[in-house]
């Protein structure tokens, strides 16, 4: 699925995380590890989780907020909010509702994604595509609350989630009063469904729903098979990354900048090496917050724009993947 229409770009950007920062060391102890040992495996150093009584659409309007104020566009301007999450408050309505009710962007339709770390290139797809044919301007976002669904004992999952959202608005290319400015050039998605069970909540929907033997034996917890899951990052993203930017006709070394999902980062380093990005500084923001599913890309690329880092002309290459098994790529022209 490719979607390419020169004329929309992401406007602005923003993002929020909670205040409370959760170390290591107190994210180690219940599963048995210490905070040497994440960040040997990891790189992740800390995360942020939210506090009692904050949900994903209270992290989505904060990032909606911040994103609105980078492009310079009012709530009033707004027909589309779609909010990448697996996440969301409720089982339904869909989370983009509450978002849009708290915004009070009463005149934009609003509703959900669900491609899990790769929802918000997922969405970032839907939404150029369809203000390419009607016009007018859209809230992407992307948010998560991890914690409130990880299993305090299982190491493989409990030390690599953090909470956040990121935000972007999109519209036509130059229609922004803000400092940022993305044109999109070139977006494609994948996702390879018999690899479905490496990364599930198992229980809590409609094959399964939640009781008390459910409970007890702690399905409504998310659940990855980390070692097939980085094989799958390892081997395949290298091979789709480059189909993707023969496709979008450019080569390596035209990208300036790779803002991948920021899944873990000693497998990153493996595949950054793959891919042969020679030119392009990789932006990461795991190391502060870990692993914030379909917020990571928006979170890690508004925390670039905001430093400075992109110069007009720039290429960055989003790349996202994650449950599904998905993989999302974009390419934003700056």
């Amino acid at each position: 699925m490719t979607g390419i229409a020169a004329d929309i770009a992401v406007l602005g950007t923003g993002a929020y995380v909670p205040d409370r920062i959760v170390t290591n060391d107190e994210v180690g102890a219940p599963a048995g590890v210490d905070g040497e040992w994440i960040v040997r495996k990891t790189a992740i150093r800390e995360r942020r989780w939210v506090a009692p009584g904050q949900a994903t659409s209270d992290l989505a309007v904060a990032a909606g907020r911040a994103a609105l104020e980078s492009a310079g566009i009012t709530v009033g301007q707004l027909s589309l909010i779609v909010v990448a999450t697996s996440t969301p408050d409720r089982p339904q309505p869909p989370t983009a509702v509450y978002v849009q009710q708290q915004l009070g962007a009463l005149g934009a339709a609003a509703f959900d994604v669900n491609a899990v770390c790769s929802g918000s290139v997922f969405a970032l797809s839907v939404v150029e595509g369809m203000l390419a044919r009607q016009g007018g301007h859209a809230l992407v976002i992307g948010a998560d609350v991890y914690s409130r669904i990880l299993n305090p004992a299982d190491r493989k999952t409990v030390v690599l989630f953090g909470d956040g959202a990121g935000a972007m608005v999109l519209g036509p290319a130059g229609d922004g009063r803000g400092a940022a400015g993305a044109r999109v050039r070139h977006v494609t998605l994948h996702t390879v469904g018999e690899l479905a069970g490496l990364i599930q909540v198992p229980a809590g929907g409609s094959r399964q729903p939640a009781d008390r033997a459910v409970l007890d034996a702690g399905l409504q917890y998310f659940a990855m098979d980390g070692r097939e899951v980085r094989r799958f990052v390892v081997e395949q993203l290298p091979q789709l990354t480059k189909q993707f930017l023969h496709e979008a006709g450019v080569v390596p070394d035209d990208v300036a900048h790779f803002v991948p999902h920021q899944a873990n980062g000693v497998m990153l380093d493996t595949v950054i090496e793959d891919l042969a990005l020679s030119r392009a500084t990789t932006h990461l923001t795991l190391e502060q917050y870990g692993n914030t599913g379909a917020a990571s890309i928006p979170i890690t690329l508004d925390a670039a724009a905001r430093e400075g880092a992109f110069r007009p002309g720039d290429l960055i290459l989003l790349a996202g993947f994650g449950g599904g098994m998905a993989a999302g790529l974009a390419l934003l022209e700056w």
